[in-house]
């Protein structure tokens, strides 16, 4: 019976540590605590982080870039196996975004399939921008529009842009990210 607590509590100290080394390996503006679409829970980012690529993207429910949804699922199923993840932002930054968190996360998953992580509304640009978004905006450039994405290096240190226009499958982005996988 001893045996059994000290090697549960062995593992509890090992899960513990591993967390705590992840945590210590994130870059800093990704070390932020953030609500779920629709959801009472909240996922830190350091824990989809592992040191991969991240892909963050400021998404809206009525935009004529909502079917990039579709895009980017397709994107992070192809690699997610490979240790890519993505984070879309919902934000209401440019009004284009559903009047409750439970309609935009219809539009997310149900009307497009969404299985990666999107967070609850939040500002991405200006005084009001959250953590995340504020290092993006200094490292490279605020969004202009719904659906900028932000390519993140597995070290943190390189943050890539790519505006609206650009869609998620068969463009520089996905070349990009081949490049940061290998």
């Amino acid at each position: 019976m001893k045996l059994t607590t000290i090697a549960g509590l062995a593992f509890v100290v090992a899960s513990l540590s591993n967390t705590a080394s992840a945590v210590e390996s994130c870059p800093a503006f990704l070390n932020q605590d953030m609500k779920r679409l629709h959801s009472s829970e909240t996922v830190n980012l350091c824990s989809l982080y592992k040191e991969k690529p991240l892909l963050l993207v400021n998404t809206a429910s009525h935009c004529g870039y909502t079917k990039q949804f579709k895009g980017l699922e397709a994107l992070y199923k192809k690699y997610k196996d490979d240790g890519f993840e993505i984070v879309g932002f919902a934000s209401d930054d440019f009004k284009q975004a559903a009047k409750s968190e439970e309609e935009a996360a219809t539009v997310c998953y149900k009307n497009y399939g969404v299985t990666f992580t999107m967070l609850a509304p939040t500002h991405v640009r200006g005084k009001d921008a959250n953590p995340v978004f504020a290092h993006l905006n200094s490292e490279t450039e605020k969004p202009g529009w719904n659906f900028n994405k932000y390519l993140v290096s597995a070290d943190g240190k390189t943050v890539k842009h790519y505006g609206s226009s650009t869609k998620p499958m068969d463009s520089a982005l996905e070349k990009d990210l081949k490049k940061m996988l290998k």
